[in-house]
């Protein structure tokens, strides 16, 4: 197998996700704490520099805005573990990405963009904000021996690596019984009990396309459309869907199978498929105008610092340093990041095969 290293409404009205929407909480996901030292005036965190003095002091009296595609309780999870581990307030806009990026770009234009940093799994939408003007060039300390995580000369970096895969309902499908593979996804027992998301748009079904068609079957998406699997608009209605029975299998991210059953004791597992699991990436950046620049500029050090990879890491999904472990995720540890069992698809390549994969997809289900 190859391994790919690769108008505007008001706020309140858009408002779509804030800090106390989910109930994951950083505590009890992140079981690792972290040593903070802010003796000397800057802010050092398991002894790495997030903010010096001046930085710092400017950043406290701020509440950061965040828009973001991550997923809703691993954002949360990250801004909790952030606030305690700083003490500055974080509030956040999340909402998949076409959505997304339609305020962003609506709110740019308008001289309104309510956001200080941005978070996205597209890396054409990304690209599109740079083209808008939207980023501002920051690159956290963090990765600035990073090149391969640095995109458009500093204007954003990519900021985790998010596992899909696929998982089961364990009291419609007995472990003996479990798909092992993608292809076993397709068995005719599966039929009107398959759960999937729209696969024409957003970063996970771009690098889930690219993966099918290169490492499975190019005629799976057809041999899918067949079983008549139920599409859902979100993953978060997905899982939900799979862990109240209505499905026996679901594509699924290891880190919402983590957190549904750590937090929830969902009765769902997640499977690493003989052809392995598919890696997609978010990117991140500092809005060129943001009304708290310190604040981002501490977000973004953090979201890339050790303590942050790690509580992405700990949350279920890949960090983009090779100082952090695999995830372990619903107690089970993830393949290493060089395993075969790891798909990574190069950001470039969104831009190369994204347009011909979606086709391929709406032509199989038809929408």
């Amino acid at each position: 197998m190859k391994k790919r290293t690769g108008s505007v409404a008001s706020l309140a009205a858009l408002m779509l996700a804030l800090t106390a929407c989910s109930t994951a909480t950083a505590t009890s996901v992140v079981k690792e704490g972290a040593e903070v030292d802010t003796s000397n005036g800057s802010l050092t965190i398991n002894g790495e520099e997030i903010a010096d003095q001046e930085t710092y002091e400017a950043a406290k009296g701020q509440t950061l805005t965040v828009y973001t595609g991550y997923q809703e309780a691993n954002q949360h999870v990250l801004n909790e573990a952030f606030t305690e581990d700083t003490g500055i307030k974080v509030q956040y806009v999340r909402d998949v990405t076409n959505k997304l990026s339609e305020r962003v770009l609506s709110e740019a234009g308008a001289g309104q963009l309510g956001a200080d940093v941005l978070i996205t799994s597209d890396y054409k939408v990304a690209n599109g904000f740079d083209e808008a003007g939207i980023w501002d060039t920051f690159i956290p300390a963090a990765v600035e021996d990073m090149p391969e995580v640095q995109h458009n000369d500093g204007k954003f970096v990519t900021f985790a690596n998010v596992p899909v895969t696929f998982a089961y309902n364990t009291n419609n499908v007995a472990e003996e019984d479990a798909p092992t593979s993608w292809m076993d996804l397709l068995d005719p027992a599966n039929a009107g009990k398959i759960g999937i998301v729209q696969g024409s748009a957003g970063g996970s079904s771009i690098a889930l396309n690219r993966f099918i068609q290169e490492e499975v079957d190019p005629d799976y998406w057809t041999k899918m459309a067949a079983l008549k699997p139920t599409v859902y608009d979100s993953g978060g209605q997905r899982q939900e869907a799979l862990a109240r029975g209505e499905l026996n299998v679901a594509t699924a991210g290891t880190s919402a199978v983590n957190v549904a059953v750590t937090e929830d004791g969902a009765p769902i597992q997640f499977v690493v498929p003989e052809e392995g699991i598919v890696l997609f990436s978010f990117f991140a950046g500092k809005t060129a105008d943001t009304k708290n620049p310190e604040a981002a500029e501490v977000y973004l050090n953090y979201a890339l610092s050790e303590r942050g990879q790690s509580v992405i890491q700990q949350v279920g999904d890949y960090s983009v340093r090779t100082d952090v472990e695999p995830p372990v995720a619903a107690g089970r540890s993830l393949p290493a990041l060089d395993s075969d069992l790891v798909w990574l698809m190069p950001a470039e390549d969104e831009l190369k095969y994204a347009s011909d994969d979606a086709a391929l997809w709406r032509s199989a289900f038809g929408r």
